[in-house]
């Protein structure tokens, strides 16, 4: 799949996730992905845990993650994507440990989507409870997590499909400009 095609066939498939186990290489391939992106100044401030296996996932989901996300249980893996903003600078007011774990993530979204595995970014966790669970230092903030799963079906294809078909987006004329602000690109 080119680079084009996945960003295309992205989709959020929260509702049909498979419980079959996804190959250690396949789940390498994405942590490796995620690993290259680039980051301010190269301080590559993101870290990721990988809740791996029936028990596991369940104990972090059913413990930490709010009601919307409780079908997260059903993947075999979830990654959770954290990072201590102390490893990042401070610009202008904003914290780019945000923007830089963001860059990350996309790039294991996009390579999951290559690999055929259904992802679906989810914040709606209790980061206290989360911290506890997984052990993380005090100083480290939750920033998004994701099952990794296959889809339920034959393929990633057909079972993002139907959610294709109905998504949005926004005309590029109201989103991209040319020289100042609202001048037509």
């Amino acid at each position: 799949m080119e680079t084009f095609e996945a960003i295309q066939k992205r989709a959020s498939l929260k509702a049909r996730l498979s419980a079959r186990e996804i190959e250690p290489w396949k789940i390498a391939r994405v942590l490796e992905a995620a690993r290259l992106a680039p980051s301010s100044r190269n301080r590559q401030p993101w870290r990721f845990v990988v809740v791996k296996g029936k028990d596991a996932v369940v104990r972090v989901v059913e413990g930490s993650f709010r009601d919307a996300n409780q079908v997260a249980k059903e993947a075999p893996v979830v990654i959770i994507a954290c990072a201590n903003p102390a490893d990042d600078e401070t610009v202008n007011g904003q914290e780019i440990y945000l923007f830089d774990v963001a860059l990350a993530v996309e790039n294991l979204v996009l390579a999951a989507t290559d690999l055929g595995l259904v992802t679906h970014l989810m914040r709606a966790v209790d980061e206290d409870k989360l911290k506890n669970l997984l052990g993380l230092p005090a100083e480290v903030r939750f920033v998004i997590a994701t099952p990794l799963a296959y889809p339920i079906g034959r393929s990633y294809e057909e079972a993002a499909q139907e959610r294709l078909g109905q998504r949005t987006r926004k005309d590029a004329k109201e989103v991209v400009y040319l020289n100042t602000w609202g001048s037509a690109f």
